[in-house]
């Protein structure tokens, strides 16, 4: 399964990336997060890890911003180690490319910072004990590590109205933000911090995204109308991601409040603005609010989505994806609605050892 969404699009304005949903709130915690940190002395590094680093857009603006917040407290040749870590099977060559072509990589504004990567699960303990000082993750921990069940009726499992279903997905997903944590906890040094934003969920279960997720299911089936995709492929089309409640995120620290030596010192799960549908209050163009949002689901799930297409032919592969998105802009175009979206912003800090 994936273990990260490529959310932040390469947009040439960084002001523009920032507005992507939530990361400005993101940006913010992280930066103070680096403000406040116990640092090592020098020639040690510090060392930032990114958890679920995709091609590493959603992460350059946070890393940049708390590398600048770092430079306040140490000198500029203080050596700074940004670890990316994700699947083997991640695009790692896209991840690097971004590094060194994107006007906004740290690395063009820090000669002292330098980058590493590992292709290892975050479900699992991948870099040394309490050797992180700075942890990063955006987008990536709604990705379930396994399917524990069909999915009938959708292509996500908390729209299913399958009570057992739902219930199935909830468990693997407490299971996997368990072991993000209880891992993450081991990492961390004595003091560090862990910034975390994913999905989440309305306290009554809403998943969110209701209009997209709509449309999607209804354009997967005029694409089988026109025999673009058979039953059958449809019927294996899925999205193992599951937001998550403020409940949902506490649950391992109770009932002490702690959790590996962790802590939560900031949870806030809030819809975000959405800013195509303010740009659609203000324009009207309907057209240019579903182009919008057809561009970011595309990037985020479509891969995932069409992986099931029989024969593996990228030809088809590609075929398929427009047809999917030129029906999903009609749809969404035909009658816009705004999106809920249910964003979690977390802080974890592990325990000081006491002097």
């Amino acid at each position: 399964m994936p273990e990260s969404s490529v959310v932040v699009q390469p947009d040439p304005i960084g002001s523009s990336r920032l507005q992507t949903v939530g990361l400005r709130t993101a940006t913010k915690l992280f930066e103070q997060a680096a403000a406040e940190v116990p640092l090592p002395a020098a020639p040690r590094p510090v060392v930032i890890a990114e958890y679920g680093s995709g091609n590493a857009h959603n992460g350059l603006l946070p890393i940049g911003a708390g590398i600048t917040a770092l430079r306040k407290r140490v000198r500029p040749e203080h050596p700074i180690a940004v670890t990316h870590t994700d699947i083997p099977d991640n695009d790692f060559s896209a991840l690097f490319r971004t590094l060194r072509d994107d006007p906004f990589s740290y690395l063009r504004a820090d000669r002292a910072t330098f980058a590493s990567a590992v292709g290892r699960s975050y479900l699992s303990q991948i870099l040394p004990s309490e050797g992180v000082h700075l942890g990063w993750s955006a987008w990536a921990i709604q990705w379930l590590s396994r399917m524990p069940a069909d999915i009938p009726d959708h292509i996500q499992p908390s729209f299913s109205a399958d009570a057992q279903v739902r219930a199935a997905y909830a468990r693997q997903a407490a299971h996997d933000w368990h072991e993000f944590i209880a891992f993450r906890g081991r990492e961390l040094s004595p003091g560090g911090r862990l910034v975390v934003m994913t999905m989440g969920q309305h306290d009554d279960g809403r998943p969110g995204l209701e209009p997209l997720f709509d449309g999607l299911m209804h354009a997967l089936s005029d694409l089988q109308d026109q025999r673009l995709v058979t039953a059958e492929e449809v019927r294996r089309m899925r999205l193992p991601i599951v937001g998550r409640s403020e409940a949902d995120f506490r649950s391992p620290f109770a009932p002490s409040g702690r959790f590996e030596r962790l802590r939560i010192t900031h949870l806030v799960v809030a819809d975000e603005p959405d800013r195509f549908w303010l740009r659609y209050q203000t324009d009207g163009d309907a057209t240019a609010f579903a182009k919008s949002w057809v561009g970011f689901t595309r990037a985020a799930v479509f891969g995932t989505l069409l992986e099931v297409l029989e024969p593996a032919d990228p030809a088809r592969r590609c075929q398929v994806a427009d047809a999917l998105d030129a029906a999903l802009i009609e749809l969404l175009s035909a009658a816009p609605r705004p999106m809920p979206i249910p964003v979690a912003h977390i802080v974890v800090e592990k325990q000081q050892r006491e002097s």
